[in-house]
Parts: structure tokens; C-alpha cells; sequence
């Protein structure tokens, strides 16, 4: 038996795989299952084998990539579902868990690639945001939220889902009139249009994407208040002045560890002294861990995903009340299989922008994070903090009243 084999015996057993090695032999894995449609892989040359067993996760996103696995019944996501299915975070297997010598190595090259300086920063932005607002336009949604929808039910459309996570999130910002806020992260301005469309917030988003940027002012202008909501291109650690609330929506994950504790006491310093922040990221449900190979070369170099446990550490020492923690587990699993279906439905205009590889790419990514929160560790975390132990109702009723009230 081929080692590949030996390792898919190991890695499979419930659903089907079949594998089709590039000599013409075919062996099957694992029993029939339900829950795991049955799946059909092909290697188109010998070399891809060795790369799955060197890294199983960056060998078969760059086999799929350049043509070297071939799915002939299924596709990328039923793939990636039936081997992590075999595998799921709450289990604790640890089938696929790499060997001592390539978890050493990981640790201190993403130790390296998490060290965010400021002009690593806005390059590792651009890498991802300043592709081609075409693109975007395929699979998010019209107001182009680029992060978790909140689902109040699994069946909401995706745009029902997004506006209701600006909501969810403006009614733990506790708003009142007159309020400045700070968006930090602030994507295509989206959330900061909201805000102040729902409660008259004066609000300043600031990015490191030019071109969210661009989008951002342009929208601001079109609905006539540039003078209420403003964008810039600025660093969160140059900002400067004081506000009454901060939001952070799936930026945390860019900021890099080494720079954890300079985030929180520059937000600290942002706020007044009734200030009230925000943070919404994507999570580890358990320890500190490190970025796949995959995600670091190909779609957010510099990224990580932060445990709790690190985040907490981080403001430890601050005088910062953390005042509220919400974890919300399957809410970005829904919001990637609508993007995943927008864009495979969208393959040819994908592949008209780019090209097959990129298409590929895509796939994988998109695919790839659906299964981390279906069946990986990942969630997300929403946690609200305070200057003042006073600012906030000592109960959380008031987020379910301010919740209904933006919703209705």
C-alpha cells in the first residue's frame, strides 16, 4: 500500500472517499455515512501524493490549484467537509495533527509573519481588500459586509442576515445622539453608514485599503453625509482624539499578537471616559495555535486567529472592563456557504477577472474556512468593553430592546 494510502486509511473512516492515484489504481476509504455525501479525487501526476503527506493542508490546496487533483464526483467542499468531518474540533482525534519537527517550524514562521508593523500592515491589506471591486460585487452582499452575518434563523437570505448584524452590533454600541464613533477596520464603509443612518453618530472609518477607501467616500457622498461619516487611510495606532464609542469589525485578526496590547491601549486611549468598544472577531474555541500555510501565502499573509485566552491577556493591566463576551458558533459557517454558492455560481465572470488557478484558489479559501466553523475549531467572538463600570446597564436586557427596536 502507497503511504498516501496509508494515510487516507488513517484519516477517513466515515463517508467515502474514493482516490484515483495518476497510474490508473483506485482505492476507497471509509464507510458510507449519511451526513458525508461520497467523494471521487483524481491525481493527475505523482508529485501531488508526496506534497498532501509533506503538508496535508497546503498539498492539496496547491494540488487543486494547478490541476493536480481532479474531483470527479463532488467538489472542493464536499472534499474538505468529508476529511474534516473525520476530524472535528470537539472530537479531538488529532488524525491529521502534523508531526513535532513541521509544528516547530510553524511556530516560528508565523511568529515571524505575525509581526504587523506598520507598513507590513497596509501591504498585507492590500494583498486581499485591493483586489477587484468586480469580484467582491459577485458574493457579498449589496452593502458589501465582508465579515459574519448573524442569522436569527438559518434560513434568512443572506442580505436579511448582514443588516441584521449591523443590529445585532449597534445595539451593544448602547448609541445615543450626538455620539462620535470610531470604525476601525472599517471595510466599504458599511457599518459606519448605518450607524449614523440609525441613530445619527457622527462616525470616522478609518482602513488601510485604498480601494475600500475610494468606495467608502464614494458612498458617503452619494447618500449626502460626508460631513457626518467620514474615511481615511490611516494606521489605528496615528489616530488621534477622543470618541464615545469604537467598533472593530474583523480587523483584530490582522492586527498580529506581537502588537495585541498596543491595540487595546491605544483603544483605551481613543475612548472617554463613559467610552464603550465593540470588538468582533473571528476566534479559537481552544488554545493558541498558528496559520495554516495556505490562508498565509495565499490570502491573508500577516493574518491570525487569536484564541480568547490571548485577547484577554492582552488587556489585562489596562483598567478596561470587559464588560460582555458573546460566542457565536455556526453564524460565519452559514455566511460562507452563501458566498461559496455565490461564487461557484459566478465561475465564469471569477475566471473572466482572473483565471482558473484563481478561481481554484477561491474555492479552496471559502470552502476551506466553512469547514473550520462546521466542523474545526473556529467561532466568533463579540466582546464589549467599558472605561466606566457605570456606562452600561448592569444587565443585558437593553441589547434585546435597542436589537428590536434597529430591526423593526
Amino acid at each position: 500500500m502507497a503511504l498516501i494510502d496509508h494515510f487516507f486509511a488513517r484519516a477517513v473512516k466515515r463517508g467515502e472517499l474514493t482516490v484515483i492515484h495518476h497510474d490508473g489504481s483506485a482505492r476507497s476509504f471509509g464507510a458510507a455515512d449519511p451526513d458525508i455525501p461520497p467523494v471521487t479525487i483524481r491525481f493527475t501526476r505523482p508529485s501531488v501524493a508526496r506534497r498532501i503527506l509533506t503538508d496535508p493542508a497546503l498539498g492539496a490546496a496547491e494540488g487543486w490549484m494547478d490541476g493536480g487533483i481532479v474531483i470527479e464526483r463532488g467538489d472542493i467542499l464536499a472534499l474538505l467537509h468529508l476529511v474534516t468531518a473525520n476530524n472535528k474540533w470537539e472530537d479531538a482525534t488529532g488524525n491529521l495533527n502534523p508531526g513535532a519537527f513541521k509544528r516547530s517550524f510553524d511556530n516560528v514562521r508565523f511568529r515571524l509573519d505575525r509581526i504587523n508593523m506598520a507598513r507590513r500592515s497596509k501591504r498585507n491589506v492590500a494583498h486581499h481588500y485591493d483586489l477587484s471591486d468586480r469580484l467582491y460585487d459577485l458574493f457579498l452582499d449589496a452593502d458589501r459586509q465582508y465579515s459574519m452575518a448573524y442569522f436569527t434563523d438559518p434560513s434568512n437570505t443572506l442580505e436579511q442576515a448582514q443588516l441584521d448584524k449591523k443590529a445585532h452590533i449597534a445595539a451593544k454600541l448602547a448609541l445615543a445622539p450626538g455620539m462620535k464613533v470610531i470604525d476601525i477596520g472599517c471595510g466599504w464603509g458599511g457599518m459606519a453608514l448605518y450607524l449614523h443612518e440609525k441613530t445619527g453618530a457622527e462616525v470616522l472609518g478609518i482602513t488601510l485599503s485604498e480601494e475600500q477607501l475610494k468606495v467608502a467616500r464614494r458612498r458617503a457622498d452619494a447618500a449626502g453625509v460626508a460631513d457626518k461619516v467620514r474615511f481615511e487611510l490611516i494606521d489605528y495606532r496615528h489616530v488621534t482624539g477622543q470618541f464615545d464609542r469604537i467598533v472593530s469589525v474583523g480587523m483584530f485578526e490582522h492586527v498580529g499578537t506581537a502588537h495585541y496590547r498596543t491595540f487595546f491601549r491605544k483603544c483605551r486611549e481613543l475612548m472617554t471616559d463613559d467610552g464603550v468598544m465593540l470588538l468582533h472577531t473571528i476566534g479559537r474555541a481552544g488554545a493558541p495555535g498558528v496559520t495554516d500555510a495556505f490562508t498565509a501565502k495565499y490570502i491573508f499573509p500577516g493574518g491570525y486567529i487569536p484564541a480568547l485566552s490571548e485577547i484577554l491577556r492582552a488587556h489585562e493591566g489596562l483598567r478596561f472592563f470587559l464588560t460582555d463576551v458573546e460566542v457565536l458558533r455556526l453564524h460565519y459557517a452559514y455566511t460562507l456557504q452563501a458566498w461559496y454558492d455565490r461564487v461557484v455560481a459566478a465561475r465564469d465572470q471569477v475566471v473572466a477577472l482572473y483565471d482558473d488557478r484563481f478561481y481554484r484558489m477561491w474555492t479552496y479559501y471559502l470552502a476551506g474556512s466553512l469547514v473550520s466553523f462546521r466542523n474545526g475549531g473556529l467561532v466568533n467572538y463579540q466582546l464589549q468593553y467599558s472605561r466606566s463600570r457605570t456606562a452600561l446597564p448592569i444587565t443585558r436586557d437593553y441589547m434585546a430592546r435597542a436589537e428590536a427596536k434597529l430591526r423593526g
